[in-house]
């Protein structure tokens, strides 16, 4: 397999995304507290996530922009309360600036480094990571998210338009990922390799898929052994 460049998930790939959203709302629900109180007496933390799941149910076409569907369920939150609608906005401010707060996994900074190292990075995300925010913008020579492209994977057309982005074919770009369906089955049909990073806390592998990723580990510190191996 001949690898000149990577594409990379963030979230459960490089960093375990639940802590972080969890902190982030219990922060989003203080922020309230402060300058809503009548939306935080409404509304706790796990209502706001009921609101918020409520809001991806009702409008499913703006389910690849989660910074939208986040704010549009503050907003409604406010309105239901009686306070300012206007406030929405730094509500979700307040939110997102600690949803950027995340703690990487042990072995990601070291294998950033070493792929950054083989060849350009592009992070590859349906979230809604800065990678500027987290303080990893150096390993990478940019990002594309479901939110800028109007979805994201498994969609071929997704994964295509990261490799034109690194003006790499498909068949030389390595997808990266945590996800099964996601990544590894989305990597699979737009002619990419893939490398299925699962850290426990993933989906098992479908007993009836054909599909085989070209690494499957637990670390990326493996994926690095195994690249260097196969140089």
């Amino acid at each position: 397999m001949k690898v000149r460049a990577f594409t990379l998930d963030l979230d459960d790939t490089l960093w375990p995304i639940w802590p972080v959203i969890e902190r982030a709302e219990v922060e989003l629900h203080g922020w309230l507290q402060r300058h809503a109180p009548r939306t935080a007496a409404m509304f706790d933390v796990p209502g706001l996530r009921q609101l918020r799941d409520a809001v991806t149910a009702e409008f499913p076409e703006q389910a690849h922009d989660f910074s939208w569907l986040r704010q549009r369920a503050i907003e409604q939150a406010l309105a239901a309360a009686g306070d300012a609608p206007a406030l929405a906005l730094p509500a979700f401010q307040h939110f997102f600036h600690w949803r950027q707060q995340v703690v990487l996994f042990d072995d990601a900074a070291a294998a950033l480094s070493a792929l950054s190292a083989r060849g350009p990075i592009l992070a590859l995300t349906n979230g809604n990571a800065d990678l500027h925010a987290v303080g990893l913008d150096r390993f990478f020579v940019g990002i594309l998210s479901a939110r800028a492209f109007g979805r994201g994977k498994p969609h071929t057309d997704f994964f295509h338009a990261g490799c034109s982005q690194l003006g790499v074919p498909p068949a030389e770009v390595l997808h990266i990922g945590d996800d099964w369906r996601l990544d590894i089955e989305g990597a699979h049909h737009a002619g990419q390799p893939s490398a299925w990073v699962h850290r426990g806390h993933t989906a098992a592998r479908p007993a009836d898929t054909p599909i085989r990723p070209w690494f499957e580990g637990a670390t990326l510190a493996a994926l690095v052994s195994a690249l260097e191996a196969a140089s």
